[in-house]
This record gives C-alpha cells, structure tokens and sequence, in this order.
C-alpha cells in the first residue's frame, strides 16, 4: 500500500480531525441508509493507502466537498482508480500528478506517520514510471493557468536551489538537508507548478523542478527513507518527461539504477540502465554513460556474469575518457574524477579480481574528491586491503575514513562505516582495534 497524500491534504485544508471525519462518514452513511460505525482508526488505514469499502469513497466526497464548499472528485481523494497496481492506459495527466506530487511535499514536510517509513514498491508498480517516461504519449502542450504568474527568474531560483541543496548534501548528508528542501518544495516551487506559465516556459520550469525533486529523493534515500525516494524519485521522471529533456529522465533513472542495487535489484538495475541509454540516446552525456555503465557492471557481477561485467567496465572506462568539463549539465556534476574507478573496483572485487580492483580503488583514493566521495572510496580500499590479507594497511584506510566521516548526518555512511568495523574486528590485526575505535567514534554522532 502507498500512502494516501491527497486525502490527507484536503483533510487538512478542510480542517477535519481523523474522528471528525469518521463521525461525518458515519452520519452521512446514515442518510443513505447504511449502518457505519468507523472510528479515527479507519481513517488512519486509508491514509496509509486502504481503500475503503462500498459507498465509503462517494461518502467521504460528499462530507469534504459539503466542508470545502466546492465539489470533490474521487480522483481528488486519490481513490479514483482502485489500488491494483497498474497506470492509467494513457499515462498520468499532468494535471492530477502535480496535485498528488505537492500533496507528498506536504505530507513530508509535516512529517504525516503514515508516510514514515512506507516501502519500495518493486514490480510492475516500479517498472511502470519508467516504461511511462520511456514511451508515448508525449505531453502535447503543459501550460496551465493558475493565480500565479511564473516568470524566467523563477526558474533560475529553482536552479540555484538545486545546485545549493546539492552541495549542502554532499557536506552534510541528506538527513541534515531533507527537512530544508522539502520546506523549498512546499513554499516556492508548488506555488510555481500550479500557477501560471505558456508552454515553453512550462517545460523549463518542470525541468527546474525536476531536477529540485531529484536532489529532494537523493536526501529521503540517504535518510533510510528508501519507499519515499522512490516516490520523489517516480516524480522527478515524470517532471523530466514533462520537460521534453530526455537527458534529465536519464539522470533521474541512473539514481533508480542506484537504488536497486543497494536493494538487491540487479536485474532490475540492468534493466532500467539500459532503458536510459537506449531511450535518450544522444541526450546521454559521457558522464552520465560512465556511470550507467559502471552500475550496470556492479549489477552484473552480483548476478555472477563475468564477460557483461567486463563489457560494461571497458565501456565504463571508455565513457570517463571522453567526459568535457564544463560540457556537462548542472545534474551529472556527482561524476567527478575517480567515481568510474570506484564503481569498477566494486564490480571487480566480486568478480574475485583483486588486483584489479585494487588498482582501481588506489587510483579512485589518489583524484581529489569531496568528503563524502572520499569516505565511500576509503571504505572500498579498506575491504580490498582486508581481502588481500593486509589488515593493518585496512586499519589505516579505515582510520582516515573514520575521520572523514565525521559530522555528516548520512545513515547510507553510518551503514558503510559500521560495515567495515565489522571486517576489522573480525581481521584481529592490532591496528584494527584503534581504528574500530575511531569508527565507533563516528557512529556516536547522534543522527
């Protein structure tokens, strides 16, 4: 089940209580002829996604729309398709994915308990976004008129957020940065999408958005928020689709790609990677390739495919040669120098290529990188050192990582930290206990 956000908006806007609805649910079920007796705890189930039986979605119209004092559809409620995990034949309007989408920002941002740790969807129900993205219909025109007129230096606001909540990230974490992009989504960029704009200017602003909720599903991930990422991310692609840039729908899939494999999706990982460069083709920059290709290595050697794997590493490899600084956009900035290797050492490592790994591991730790890069890229050295038989030399790694490592509010870090103290610990070096120590150091700042 996925969490009723539109409900809850106009529950909220209509100023009603979980009881308070009941009770009218129940009285207007009277009227009907219908013996109801819900309570606040129903309401609590449909918000977390139950639909509720019968003539109980026409009911909870009635009694919104009589508060409202406007009329309120069962699409309006998010109960106008039942919950069978299929798309509408056509794809999603954008007029309705914009209301649920800013729905979800409120949602978060007030921090709903319905929406606290709410799960992936895997299936059909997340491969569906982006065959959505990937194939027709296009969105003929996405002008909208609404009581706010949208002007060029709005969209350049929504950049400069962008690159200043990304930047904020990779200094801090997404834990620390979440709760202030949310709170952007839900002051200036909601506004933006529901107010007034010409359809050239409108795909600007939906690729500015796009790439803001990106960033916004970036955070929610490194929060251990892996459903709500999910979400964010589902919205982003179709922002991107909106926005006619098939390069920025291939950016939003690479983070897709990434989340699978931290989920144990391998299959799935290859398969949407290879959605991105076979749908946006020339729109994929070398960055954006290497990347794909360098997860799509990953995702082949847990899945014991030894010759994909290596396929993808050489293309990888090839990609990285060929990226321009300076030619790239704003989104592919994470690809900095080394990433590629880090990513290859990862798949070479389980394919059992030690030294190759170790190379590219050693060459990934020497480019300059931001903390948060370098912590990642330590951590991968350190499990290589351990599994050449060189534990002190893993100790050392690990040390630095520790301390690198520190202030930043990331549970993606705290997981990779507390993974290799337990690959120390184990190893029994007389340097490891030390640098387990400093790990453990690290894990103490509250999140």
């Amino acid at each position: 089940m996925q969490p009723n956000t539109l409900l809850d908006a106009l529950l909220d806007e209509a100023g009603m209580s979980h009881a308070g609805l009941a009770a009218h649910v129940n009285q207007a079920g009277r009227a009907r002829g219908l013996a109801l007796r819900y309570e606040h705890t129903a309401v609590a189930r449909w918000l977390r996604g139950q639909r509720p039986r019968g003539q109980v979605p026409d009911l909870i119209c009635e009694v919104l729309g009589a508060r409202l004092g406007r009329p309120v559809a069962l699409d309006d409620i998010g109960l106008g398709v039942p919950g069978n995990g299929t798309a509408p034949p056509h794809g999603t309007p954008l007029s309705g994915f914009v209301e649920r989408a800013t729905a979800l920002w409120r949602s978060d941002e007030q921090q709903r308990p319905h929406l606290r740790g709410v799960a992936a969807v895997t299936g059909t129900p997340a491969v569906m976004p982006v065959w959505e993205w990937e194939n027709p219909p296009e969105d003929a025109d996405v002008s909208r008129d609404g009581h706010t007129r949208v002007s060029a230096s709005d969209i350049e606001t929504l950049r400069a957020a962008r690159a200043h909540y990304e930047l904020m990230y990779r200094r801090t974490g997404g834990i620390a940065t979440r709760a202030r992009i949310v709170g952007f989504l839900n002051a200036e960029t909601a506004p933006l999408l529901r107010g007034a704009y010409g359809d050239a200017l409108g795909r600007r602003l939906h690729r500015a958005a796009g790439g803001l909720v990106a960033v916004a599903g970036i955070c929610a991930y490194d929060s251990d928020e892996l459903g709500l990422a999910q979400r964010y991310f589902h919205q982003a692609l179709r922002l991107a689709k909106a926005s006619g840039d098939r390069g920025l729908g291939a950016y939003v899939i690479a983070l897709l790609v990434n989340q699978a494999l931290f989920m144990g999706e391998y299959r799935q990982a290859v398969a949407f990677a290879e959605a991105a460069l076979r749908a946006a083709r020339q729109r994929v920059t070398p960055a954006l390739a290497a990347d794909l290709y360098a997860m799509q290595a990953k995702a082949y050697a847990h899945l014991g495919d030894g010759p994909e794997a290596l396929r993808c590493v050489h293309r990888a490899e090839w990609e990285a040669e060929r990226i321009r600084p300076g030619h790239e956009p704003d989104e592919t900035g994470y690809v900095q120098p080394g990433l590629v290797n880090v990513q290859v050492a990862e798949a070479l490592l389980r394919l059992g290529d030690l030294p190759g790994a170790r190379e590219n591991a050693v060459a990934a730790v020497r480019t300059p990188a931001h903390d948060r890069g370098r912590v990642h890229r330590l951590a991968i050295l350190s499990q290589i050192q351990l599994s050449q038989g060189e534990p002190d030399g893993a100790a050392r790694t690990a040390a630095e990582m520790a301390e690198r490592a520190r202030g930043m509010e990331s549970q993606r870090l705290r997981g990779r930290l507390r993974e290799v103290r337990e690959r120390l610990v184990a190893s029994g070096s007389g340097d490891a206990e030390e640098a387990a120590e400093r790990i453990e150091a690290a894990l103490r700042v509250p999140v």
